[in-house]
């Protein structure tokens, strides 16, 4: 009995021309850049975007943090726990109402982040400067709407 073969999304010719294989080959591209840019600064790409979304939005707490940042509640534990030995972050031992403790960055939090910021930010300029800027806001646009279509 013959097995019918899965057709294919789209024309390709094998699966690296798929879109979720380029996505993923971007991903693997950009996080070993931003691994190399933040080792300088002692800090991993889960700890810098901890700081990144701290600086806008202080308070939160450890599965807002995590959801923000995409890990898991048990990975941010880690992370948090990371920063806040480091000094970068704090939070209260304990909390007048409910068990959401609320994170915020420290003084040496602000700085670490903003150092980090320059490397950070170079990678991504790298990263875009192979886009034409005209094409720049129509892949923004694009990748948002390949969310969305996963999201229903």
């Amino acid at each position: 009995m013959a097995s019918s073969q899965p057709v294919s999304p789209h024309p390709a010719a094998d699966v690296t021309e798929h879109v979720g294989y380029r996505l993923k080959r971007a991903h693997s591209a950009l996080r070993g850049a931003l691994d190399t840019a933040l080792r300088e600064h002692d800090l991993t790409v889960p700890q810098y975007s901890c700081l990144e979304v701290l600086a806008l939005h202080p308070g939160l707490s450890n599965a807002e943090l995590a959801r923000a940042t995409f890990v898991t509640r048990q990975s941010m534990n880690l992370v948090l726990r990371g920063l806040q030995e480091a000094g970068l972050t704090t939070r209260p031992d304990v909390v007048d109402h409910g068990r959401a403790r609320p994170v915020r960055l420290t003084a040496a939090g602000e700085r670490r982040l903003r150092s980090a910021q320059d490397a950070v930010y170079a990678v991504e300029a790298r990263m875009v400067a192979g886009i034409p800027g005209t094409r720049l806001a129509a892949l923004l646009d694009d990748l948002d709407r390949l969310v969305r279509a996963l999201d229903t």
